[in-house]
């Protein structure tokens, strides 16, 4: 079990294994008594029974490597879990199965699966982004709009070790209440993830096309309408984004309206040909059916998500019963100057079927999220300012927030909705000594629902 301790470790080495892979450059003062460095099973079994014995009270925090906006693995006095090297990847043909390690990211597992299965699984939308976080939090990935889904939805099965130290598999048959868990219960979750099992896909992507057009902000409202309007027959394999931002060559936001599709060649030409014919007047800039790959939409991601930067972010999802296009028009003209964006993306989940048994949440189909990014801590201070001013503003038309993209500061049932109750039971049943660290202000979210 290779361990640093920031007692006994040279400062040089416990800094660097304290903010391993630790994308935002805003990171809280709080200093773990040790970090593992697992890369099996065995590792993360014997942290826990070393937290367990020490002397004095000692709490377990993990990481998996990700975005992970507000660093829940960095707490005081706990022994953190770090399992962003171990990587193991394995598929089962006749099933369609994958076995994978929390510390994978999307971009390492998609290349996996498609060079060597032809299969796909619909990561995050940043390549560096580990499944650990992202699955557990829910998994908004690549066009969960409809057909897709989160992607915790195609969890079918989890290794975990508990705070026994035992290794657990969970699935359908047997502690299948840590598997409904492990679907978005995120930070909460009363054990450490050691492997995840995978429902794949065909790999969709040799058809990827994408089109992509910029309007002013003064077409708001045409650019809204339009949107609005095809929603109800889109195509379901094709992914629908607004995202208010400010370019650099321009004197005031703008709005861009993104399709991601992916499917074969003539469908992805048909379904993006369709939608162009019906586009308003007023575009700065457009492109049409552009042909992708994968990767380049990563790379996209990551000039839209720069690292050595400083990140706040918000959500909401909004009730389908608000007028959604007044409330959105706020973002749309306060985006400040610089990298900070929102975006709005309709999510259509209301009719799918067959869902599977998941702690995840989603009470209404429009997502609205606000990235405050600043390239030194000043600038991010002032883009925060204007996300929370925004955020407070739309406050009356929110249901509840993703896990993944805020910092649980609302109550229990705002994050967990119906399933609240069910999530506190479960981590009151395996964490009864509450072990695994939380969210930084501990409990006291959980305790709301007793």
């Amino acid at each position: 079990m290779p361990t640093i301790w920031r007692a006994k470790d040279s400062k040089e080495a416990y800094d660097s294994a304290r903010i391993h892979n630790v994308f935002n450059m805003e990171r809280p003062s709080h200093f773990p008594r040790a970090i593992v460095k697992a890369t099996c099973a065995q590792d993360v079994i014997d942290a826990v029974q070393t937290a367990i014995t020490e002397p004095e009270r000692c709490q377990v925090a993990v990481r998996s490597g990700g975005h992970s906006f507000f660093v829940w693995s960095l707490h005081d006095n706990s022994i953190l879990v770090d399992l962003g090297d171990w990587k193991e990847m394995a598929v089962d043909a006749n099933t369609g199965i994958a076995e994978v390690t929390p510390g994978v990211t999307g971009a390492e597992l998609n290349q996996y699966l498609r060079s060597h299965h032809g299969m796909f699984f619909p990561v995050g939308h940043y390549p560096d982004v580990a499944l650990g976080g992202f699955l557990l939090h829910g998994g908004q990935g690549w066009n969960c709009r409809k057909n897709w889904g989160y992607a915790c939805d195609r969890v079918v099965a989890v290794e975990v070790v508990t705070g026994q130290g035992e290794l657990l598999l969970c699935n359908e048959d047997q502690n299948e209440d840590l598997l409904f868990t492990a679907k978005g219960a995120g930070p909460l979750f009363p054990g450490i993830v050691t492997k995840f099992y995978l429902k794949l896909m065909p790999d969709p992507t040799g058809g990827l096309r994408t089109s992509g057009y910029i309007y002013p902000v003064s077409s708001y409202h045409d650019v809204f309408n339009w949107v609005q309007s095809i929603l109800p027959s889109a195509d379901q394999d094709t992914e629908i984004v607004v995202v208010a931002f400010y370019p650099e060559k321009q004197h005031e936001p703008c709005l861009k309206v993104h399709f991601v599709t992916m499917k074969s060649n003539s469908e992805a030409e048909y379904t993006l040909r369709q939608l162009h014919q019906t586009r308003p007047r007023g575009i700065i800039t457009e492109w049409v059916c552009k042909e992708e790959s994968l990767e380049s939409l990563f790379d996209s991601q990551v000039q839209a998500n720069p690292q050595e930067h400083y990140y706040y972010v918000d959500n909401y999802y909004i009730s389908n019963l608000a007028d959604v296009k007044q409330a959105l028009k706020i973002f749309c003209l306060s985006a400040p100057k610089g990298k900070s964006f929102a975006f709005w993306y309709p999510l259509c989940l209301g009719n799918r079927q067959n869902v599977s048994d998941m702690s995840l949440d989603f009470p209404g189909e429009h997502y609205l999220a606000v990235y405050a990014i600043g390239k030194s801590k000043e600038e991010a201070t002032l883009c925060r300012k204007w996300a929370e001013k925004t955020m407070a503003k739309f406050k009356d038309h929110a249901v509840g927030s993703y896990l993944g993209e805020c910092d649980l500061k609302m109550g229990h049932d705002w994050n967990w909705g119906r399933n609240a109750e069910r999530v506190a039971t479960v981590c009151r049943r395996w964490d009864p000594d509450s072990l695994f660290c939380t969210v930084h202000r501990g409990r006291d979210a959980l305790e709301q629902a007793d």
